[in-house]
């Protein structure tokens, strides 16, 4: 199995149909909140390869992913299966919507766009800036988090899948509380770069990671 050994430390349930899994940091590893990696697994000796993004704010000992569970996927049941000390291999990291700890900043998530989101939120209440987490979704994950940012003086709204009224609005009313990102498939995505449009902005300003 090509890619980084790594060592599966833990699996925790997040929300409905969701787990977190946090993997021990190779030597090396330097991944900035935003980015994701290219996990490989080998479920019934068949090497099987999927994209997750990182949903921890650093990389230190351990860092997360999160991941959705399509109970006829070919890897999600099994990695919400693993128990710790297992071995998966990585390539990565990837992807330019990165948050350096500079700005305030504004995440919008619809479904498992919300790890990346809530893990540049945290970075950025870490970096001493404020934050802004949107987030779309009928079954929501991470709520622990969200309700800890909220605490910690972010603005956090979670709106149904069907609102996308609410989303618009709530994408007009923040965009410019900080740089905006948008975590999601690419109806949501879409979705988000017109509303930003639609308010006056640049969605071109935008930082988007499309999960197809």
């Amino acid at each position: 199995m090509e890619g980084t050994p790594v060592t599966v430390a833990s699996v925790s349930e997040v929300g409905p149909g969701t787990v977190a899994l946090e993997l021990e940091t190779p030597a090396d590893f330097d991944a900035q909140p935003g980015q994701f990696v290219l996990l490989r697994a080998e479920p019934d000796d068949e090497v099987i390869s999927r994209h997750y993004t990182l949903s921890s704010s650093s990389v230190g000992e351990t860092f997360e992913l999160t991941v959705g569970i399509d109970p006829d996927g070919d890897l999600s049941p099994w990695l919400a299966d693993l128990e710790g000390g297992e071995t998966v291999a990585i390539d990565g990291p990837f992807g330019r919507s990165t948050y350096d700890g500079e700005v305030d900043v504004v995440a919008v998530a619809g479904g498992p766009g919300i790890g990346a989101a809530v893990a540049i939120a945290e970075a950025a209440h870490e970096a001493g800036h404020d934050a802004v987490v949107i987030y779309q979704d009928d079954a929501p994950a991470h709520e622990a988090r969200l309700e800890a940012l909220e605490d910690a003086g972010a603005t956090v709204a979670v709106l149904d899948e069907d609102a996308d009224e609410d989303l618009a609005d709530a994408v007009a009313t923040h965009r410019e509380d900080g740089q905006l990102y948008a975590f999601g498939f690419d109806d949501f995505v879409t979705f988000v770069a017109d509303a930003v449009d639609d308010a006056g902005g640049d969605p071109d300003e935008a930082l988007i990671e499309n999960f197809g």
